[in-house]
């Protein structure tokens, strides 16, 4: 489970970048149950942060980069945001986004791992990350899909130092890994990863990605206000079984997150 005690190598933030900041708000509003507030006075369509029940869930942000699609950006805990990003360059991924401070907040980099895969890290200052997770209307796992998951395991644990458990996926479906942070037990498993072939990635241009699943409190209503506000499904949606009902959704940016109603606990 994804918590807010943001220990080291779990994820702590997500924001999105999209093209016309007004259309998502009210898009993850509608979807979601979203409050969106804006950072500052004469900003309100430049990007602000998201919030459930009061509680900040996550950040959205103009889409600037020239050629980039509208994706979420997933962040990870690091002590030192540094550090990191020479272990990624030595590992062979690249940086995106230089360290930087945000002001007193944190310390913040982004990078893409060897494979194509984008994800960040966030160093915390008074600011840890979000308020909220594994509720209806927050971050409740975390997914990349690869094109070599070898290879990605290798990478990511070499960065975070992530636990890993490999599990059969039905109808000989190939493996599914699940990941836990370093040093923690089982039940702390924040997400997964699956390889698949690059003509399966089409959103990405064929490299890999990561995508954030979300807690909804009834899937099929969520998925009916996906398609209600523009979006539309890519799988489901579908129970999986230990899992809950989900369904694999695309916003009307194209940019593509999951929707879950966990099973009730037996």
């Amino acid at each position: 489970m994804i918590t807010t005690d943001q220990a080291p190598g779990s994820p702590c933030w997500l924001d999105l970048g999209a093209p016309d900041v007004r259309a998502s708000a009210a898009f993850y509003g509608a979807v979601l149950g979203w409050e969106y507030e804006s950072m500052g006075e004469g900003e309100e369509f430049q990007g602000g942060m998201f919030k459930k029940d009061g509680k900040t869930v996550a950040g959205l942000g103009q889409l600037t980069e020239e050629g980039a699609r509208s994706a979420w950006m997933i962040y990870y805990t690091v002590p030192d945001a540094d550090a990191t990003t020479q272990a990624v360059q030595n590992a062979g991924g690249a940086v995106r986004v230089a360290p930087m401070d945000l002001e007193d907040w944190g310390r913040m980099a982004q990078f893409t791992d060897p494979l194509g895969g984008q994800f960040a890290v966030w160093q915390p200052g008074k600011n840890s990350g979000f308020e909220l997770a594994d509720e209806p209307g927050s971050l409740s796992w975390t997914e990349l899909y690869t094109t070599d998951a070898t290879a990605a395991k290798e990478f990511y644990a070499g960065i975070f130092g992530w636990q890993y458990g490999d599990m059969e996926l039905p109808g000989g479906g190939g493996a599914y890994t699940i990941i836990t942070p370093a040093g923690l037990p089982e039940e702390r498993m924040q997400g997964g990863l699956m390889e698949l072939p690059a003509e399966n990635l089409a959103l990405a241009g064929g490299r890999p990605y990561w995508h954030p699943v979300f807690n909804v409190d009834d899937c099929d209503a969520a998925v009916a206000k996906v398609t209600e506000n523009g979006g539309s499904v890519q799988m489901g949606p579908e129970d999986a079984e230990g899992v809950g009902r989900l369904a694999v959704c695309v916003d009307p940016s194209n940019a593509d997150f999951v929707v879950l109603t966990p099973a009730t606990p037996s």
